[in-house]
């Protein structure tokens, strides 16, 4: 009996051992896979972050770019608006010129032509 006694006695421990064994290293796998996990929602964390930031960046870049679309937008309609007004002034000046002084006309009329001529000339050399 004390023989069985023991028999059963070194069963139990035995069994205990073992199931003390496969509980440990269950528990040990599953603290891996969450270490892992988390470890993967970090990187998905800043990941994101990283996105955020750039993304803001990339709006406010955008919006610069915009703004200075926009003051050039609004410089080149004043330089057409002052080119228009150049070109009346320069038409009036140049229908007085014609009417008070025709020789004068004549010959500004000439020297523009010459100075056109020239460039003409430079360019093809």
């Amino acid at each position: 009996m004390t023989q069985s006694l023991i028999f059963l006695f070194s069963g139990l421990l035995t069994g205990f051992a073992a199931a003390w064994f496969i509980r440990s290293r269950a528990l040990a796998k599953q603290k891996k896979e969450q270490q892992d996990t988390e470890g993967f929602l970090e990187r998905e964390k800043l990941g994101k972050e990283r996105l955020q930031r750039e993304t803001e960046l990339f709006y406010q870049r955008e919006a610069e770019l915009i703004k200075r679309l926009e003051a050039s937008l609004m410089r080149n309609k004043q330089m057409d608006s002052d080119i228009l007004l150049l070109q009346k002034s320069n038409e009036e000046t140049e229908a007085m010129l014609k009417s008070a002084q025709p020789e004068l006309y004549s010959l500004k009329l000439k020297l523009i032509e010459a100075n056109n001529t020239i460039a003409r000339m430079k360019a093809k050399s």
